[in-house]
This record gives structure tokens, C-alpha cells and sequence, in this order.
């Protein structure tokens, strides 16, 4: 059992950066990839991005690609979500989650692959 906790949100402006921390307790997060997702009101939550194991491999959505950086701290136990020139259209709620298992690029996008999940936290970003 993994128990995640996000932390870092806020409000910000447009143009501003965001570090999301995502902290696991209860077994260690190396034994995970883990992923980033994020819902808006009223819509589905979606893909931001994930990052493997060991290698540190790194994949992320369009929508992000170039302006969000997810990293790994495995002797804290921690993940971040680096994230730059926010725009409004990031405003959500932002998850973090687990997945103990290697995936190919075409399903790491996929809820339903991730075990453990966070509370989320909301980040806002004004114009």
C-alpha cells in the first residue's frame, strides 16, 4: 500500500511557475513510475505526464511538453512537478499516482494503470 500526498499548489499568474511535490509513504516510491494528471471543472481528468523507475524516463502531453519538468527524488521519496509559463487553460486539480508496472507510451496515459492515487491540489492560474 502507497499513500500519496500533493502538495505545492496555488494561485499564480500567467507566465508564473509551480513546483508540485508529490510525498509516498508506506513503500518506497522507487518501485513505482509515476504519473501526473490534472482535471479542470468540468472536465475529464487528463494526462500531464509520467516518469519511469529507475532511468528516470520521462513522457508528458502535448499540452505541456516544454513548459512542465517531472523529476524523482527516490531518497526522499518524492516526485515534483515542475511547472513554467502557466497559462489559465492549466488550471486544475493535480494528481499524482502510482504504477508498478513498465508500459508502452501508448497506455501510459491511461487511469485505469495507476494503483494508488493522491488527494490532489489545486492550482490556479490568472490572467
Amino acid at each position: 500500500q502507497v499513500q500519496l500526498v500533493e502538495s505545492g499548489g496555488g494561485l499564480v499568474q500567467a507566465g508564473g511557475s509551480l513546483r508540485l511535490s508529490c510525498a509516498a509513504s508506506g513503500r518506497t516510491l522507487s518501485l513505482y513510475a509515476m504519473g501526473w494528471f490534472r482535471q479542470a471543472p468540468g472536465k475529464e481528468r487528463e494526462f500531464v505526464g509520467r516518469i519511469s523507475r529507475n532511468v528516470g524516463n520521462t513522457y508528458y502531453a502535448d499540452s505541456v511538453k516544454g513548459r512542465f519538468t517531472i523529476s524523482r527524488d527516490n531518497a526522499k521519496n518524492t516526485v515534483y512537478l515542475q511547472m513554467n509559463s502557466l497559462k489559465p487553460e492549466d488550471t486544475a486539480v493535480y494528481y499524482c499516482a502510482a504504477d508498478p508496472r513498465v508500459r508502452p507510451i501508448t497506455t501510459m496515459g491511461e487511469m485505469g494503470k495507476y494503483d494508488y492515487w493522491g488527494q490532489g491540489t489545486q492550482v490556479t492560474v490568472s490572467s
